[in-house]
């Protein structure tokens, strides 16, 4: 998934004001960004080290959240070089370095929102059908998947060091750029359709669908409490919504522009509306990568008194100690309906 920092308008005195404008952005987005960091570092690092080192039943819950940390943790180890170009508004590494680093932020990006996708799926056949689909929630089948799903992220991030090079801003000449640049319309509309349909339209919608199934089960069966994880899981899940979709609300911008002419005073507004609100849109969905070790921490704050640094590892554990005592009370209550039905029908003979 791409990240732009500048973009190019036509005339002198806009110019002028949007470099102002886009400087005083850059800056605050990278002290933003300083904040987050240890967070996001420390806490991704605490959550592999917890599951890791601590955890002694790791459940298909946290080997997801496991690799959820990693993607989190490599994107948020690759933030300092962003924070530098912010700072300076100037790409001081090389042409390599720029794809390349890109190429990662954009495989790892990837890789979150299907492994919050996937949590959703294991969590709906946990509840829905797990009694029936067993192969669906083995520990090996959701390995061969889980690599799937790599090699899945690293093929489609494809286009990034395709179109990723440094060039002079014709805002600002004296600066280096590392952004994309399109050599046609038609490769911007390309490039951001694969990363709305892929990165955020079709994994929203797989997790929507999920979370009703799981609902309509839970009404189905009478079944009214709340699982610790599902809460978590479904907090990741909004959250993560929320902080992609300016992201995408800006790709959908830019594609709507390619169907302007040059000189339309719609390609303008589109490209000033752009040029106001990309900076934010990137700093947020940056954010998305630090934010769920803060989430872990609220989710288990009753394990912190008495487990310190190793809560999380008994929040895992707790979350698979309540699955499954939830797939008992759904066998519970499926025997009791049975029952219930077998009984009706004598009464009736």
């Amino acid at each position: 998934m791409s990240v732009h920092f500048l973009t190019n308008t036509t005339d002198s005195g806009t110019n002028n004001i949007t470099a102002v404008r886009n400087s005083a952005v850059s800056v605050s987005g990278a002290l933003i960004l300083c904040l987050f960091l240890p967070i996001g570092v420390s806490g991704n690092l605490l959550i592999i080290w917890s599951i890791l080192a601590r955890t002694r039943h790791r459940s298909i819950t946290t080997l997801l959240i496991l690799n959820l940390a990693f993607a989190d943790g490599f994107v948020m180890l690759l933030m300092p070089f962003f924070i530098v170009y912010w700072l300076k508004r100037n790409w001081i590494f090389t042409l390599p370095l720029c794809k390349i680093l890109l190429y990662l932020c954009s495989t790892n990006m990837y890789a979150s929102i299907f492994l919050i996708t996937l949590m959703s799926l294991h969590r709906m056949v946990a509840v829905v059908w797990w009694n029936h689909a067993g192969v669906l929630t083995e520990r090996r089948a959701i390995i061969r998947v889980l690599v799937g799903l790599w090699i899945f992220a690293l093929g489609i991030s494809v286009p990034n060091p395709v179109f990723y090079t440094t060039f002079r801003s014709e805002l600002e000449p004296t600066f280096l750029m590392c952004s994309c640049k399109h050599p046609k319309p038609r490769h911007v509309i390309l490039q951001h359709c694969l990363e709305i349909v892929l990165g955020f339209l079709m994994p929203y919608g797989l997790i929507i669908s999920s979370y009703m199934c799981i609902l309509c089960r839970i009404r189905r069966t009478r079944f009214r409490r709340h699982i610790r994880s599902e809460k978590l899981i479904l907090v990741i899940v909004v959250t993560f919504g929320l902080t992609w979709l300016p992201f995408h609300i800006m790709n959908m911008l830019e594609i709507a522009g390619t169907f302007f002419p040059e000189d339309s005073h719609a390609k303008a507004r589109l490209n000033q509306i752009r040029l106001s609100f990309r900076g934010f849109s990137s700093t947020v969905t940056f954010i998305s990568s630090c934010i769920n070790p803060v989430l872990y921490t609220f989710a288990g704050k009753l394990y912190i008194k008495r487990e310190g640094l190793a809560f999380m590892a008994r929040l895992f554990e707790g979350s698979r100690i309540e699955s499954m005592r939830k797939n008992r009370q759904n066998q519970k209550n499926q025997d009791q309906e049975k029952k219930e039905e077998v009984g009706h029908l004598k009464d009736r003979i």
